[in-house]
């Protein structure tokens, strides 16, 4: 069952790779520079080339490329490109409508923005295909209305890639091209298909990941673009505003251009004014790289005080700690000293204490007993006068250790007895 889209792809191909002999690759032709060697990816190779060398080179193609051309020539050119393009799809009942920046020339006045190399258009998945199948390599003739008129020659080519409606390795995102074959200037036609019916119904994508609801795009509204009949999506201002913001709306000075809302057309600047803009635009720019300094140096200057003011409080806090730790450094030394004085006081106090304490406790001195003849009465008074003066001499003691120099009433009256 997977082999029937790739059938259908390659029968639908088939039409694209008959009548490829009857253009030369781009490949063999020659370009401006040489193109740098690219590592292989995988998928189709790119099929449309452009000279490149600069942002106008990558907007002709390489078969039909013979120089670039100049403002005016170029706008003439892409006037009847885009003329004969709406013609032929007008005309063969074939719908495709305006994208990108040629949708945006549209919204200001109808026609293409001058500065503008680019000419974008959309078409389906299926008219896509049935480009590819009826209309490939199709070479139109164009008369224009002008006086004298004007003939010219068209290419349809549609990129064999387009039956991937991925974008795949990303070097085939243009699906097909018309393409003036005298200079090589061309309109870029992109696809846009329902890549993921399932999960995302109504999203139409193409290969450059430009997303569409079905009525962003339909019913399609029909106008006139350079004075010929064309179709715009549905929701056109939806898309311009989503795509270019509403800036792109406003605007009325661009690239070297100014609109005039008189006539209604994007004017070319002289020289003189673009010479006066850039004069005007580098002192401008000059001013605002001076503000910019000047900010600059004002922050950095706001920065160094606050700098200086945080480490002044920093120091201020770090020699306040200091202050603080050598109070207790200072006052815990002095409780030391204190303590130590205090544990040398006590043994001194307690050897006090332990002289009266054994002064006190001593026994008074025996008493000998007199062998005289004077009796028992005499030694018993001389011994009872032994004892209080004993008692009077040890609390004399007593208070000498104590550092007492008032005798108590006591003593005292010990000693008159």
């Amino acid at each position: 069952m997977r082999l029937i889209p790739i059938l259908t792809a390659l029968l639908s191909a088939q039409p694209l790779l008959t009548h490829a002999a009857s253009i030369p690759p781009s490949s063999d032709l020659e370009r401006r520079e040489p193109r740098r060697e690219k590592k292989k990816q995988k998928g189709m190779p790119k099929y449309f080339h452009e000279p490149g060398g600069s942002d106008l080179g990558n907007h002709y193609d390489s078969r039909f490329e013979h120089g670039i051309q100049d403002y005016a020539d170029k706008k003439i050119t892409q006037l009847l490109m885009l003329r004969a393009y709406l013609t032929f799809f007008h005309d063969n009942h074939i719908e495709t409508w305006l994208a990108h920046g040629t949708l945006l020339g549209w919204w200001w006045n109808g026609k293409m923005l001058p500065w503008d190399w680019d000419i974008d258009t959309q078409v389906s998945g299926s008219t896509l295909a049935y480009l590819g199948q009826h209309w490939n390599f199709t070479k139109y003739e164009y008369i224009s209305d002008d006086d004298p008129p004007v003939r010219k020659t068209y290419l349809l080519d549609v990129n064999p890639a387009s039956v991937e409606r991925e974008r795949g390795n990303g070097l085939n995102i243009i699906d097909a091209r018309w393409i003036d074959i005298a200079n090589g200037l061309y309109i870029d036609i992109t696809g846009l298909s329902e890549t993921h019916p399932d999960d995302q119904p109504g999203v139409w994508s193409c290969k450059n990941y430009h997303r569409y609801h079905t009525t962003d795009l339909y019913p399609m509204r029909e106008t006139l673009y350079e004075g010929v009949p064309a179709k715009v999506p549905y929701a056109y201002d939806r898309i311009l505003t989503q795509e270019y913001h509403e800036k792109a709306l406003v605007l009325t000075e661009y690239e070297g251009h100014r609109w005039d809302p008189i006539t209604k057309e994007w004017m070319k600047k002289s020289d003189d004014e673009l010479a006066q803009e850039k004069k005007e635009k580098e002192a401008a720019k000059k001013e605002k790289q001076e503000k910019e300094k000047a900010e600059k140096d004002r922050k950095k200057d706001e920065d160094r005080k606050k700098k200086e003011e945080e480490d002044k409080k920093k120091n201020q806090e770090e020699q306040k700690k200091k202050d603080e730790d050598l109070r207790k450094k200072v006052e815990a030394e002095r409780q030391e000293k204190l303590a130590k004085q205090q544990q040398q006081t006590e043994p001194k106090e307690d050897e006090k204490t332990s002289e009266v304490q054994k002064s006190e406790g001593s026994p008074s001195p025996p008493l000998v007993e007199e062998k005289s003849s004077e009796g028992h009465g005499n030694e018993k008074l001389r011994d009872q006068g032994d004892g209080t003066a004993a008692t009077a001499q040890r609390l004399k003691r007593r208070f000498q250790i104590l550092g007492l120099e008032q005798e108590s009433s006591g003593l005292q009256h010990l000693r008159r007895r």
